[in-house]
């Protein structure tokens, strides 16, 4: 769950503004969509990111041995609690025990992190692709309101809703809009953790 938060995130943080020049200035979308209105862009929106999560899961599915993966991350979890056991006992022996085993456990941790990484790579080119030429052509700026503004990160580099102060009557119509990108990067969390689990790509090792 936390790498597909993310992975998603980084997805996301490129659509915001004219970052390296690549979207032009402003918001991605368009003035004439294809999908109109609110209530179908809402939904369309959210079909969107059950689709794009399905794929990953799919991606991750075959690229990842899930039964390898959870067994290194109870090992190496289990390795980490009990280490940070004995530092709080001030067990001298038990850490030295534990530290002997610290070469082991860097390997299992970067062979996680290989298996983790490897589905990125099939799909973070796609993603983007479909974030620039796909989705701004079916729908606006800004595809729903939200009742209080989300845009909780300092400064002005990332915005999920629309201020006052950017209100033009093109981009942002009112106050407290949810550009649309913005919206998929809520349902995509929403839906993420679900689909992960129904499709049993999930990060818990339970």
């Amino acid at each position: 769950m936390e790498l597909n938060f993310i992975l998603h995130f980084i997805d996301s943080i490129f659509l915001q503004g004219d970052f390296f020049g690549l979207s032009g200035g402003g918001p991605l979308g368009s003035a004439d969509p294809a999908i109109k209105g609110l209530i179908p862009s809402l939904l369309a929106m959210v079909g969107f990111a059950i689709l794009l999560n399905l794929f990953n899961s799919a991606i991750r599915r075959k690229l990842v041995d899930q039964t390898k993966l959870k067994r290194i991350m109870k090992e190496t979890r289990a390795w980490q609690k009990e280490r940070m056991a004995a530092f709080r006992a001030k067990d001298q022996e038990k850490i030295a025990e534990m530290n002997k085993k610290s070469a082991y456990m860097n390997k299992m941790s970067m062979e996680m992190m290989q298996m983790n990484m490897r589905p990125m790579m099939i799909t973070f080119i796609p993603l983007i692709l479909i974030f620039y030429f796909v989705l701004p052509v079916l729908f606006s700026y800004t595809v729903a309101l939200s009742p209080i503004s989300l845009n909780i990160i300092p400064g002005n580099f990332f915005h999920l809703t629309c201020d006052a102060s950017q209100i033009d009557g093109t981009i942002c119509q009112q106050e407290n809009a949810l550009y649309f990108w913005a919206w998929y990067f809520l349902a995509s969390i929403a839906f993420s953790g679900i689909i992960m689990k129904l499709t049993k790509t999930t990060m818990d090792i339970t």
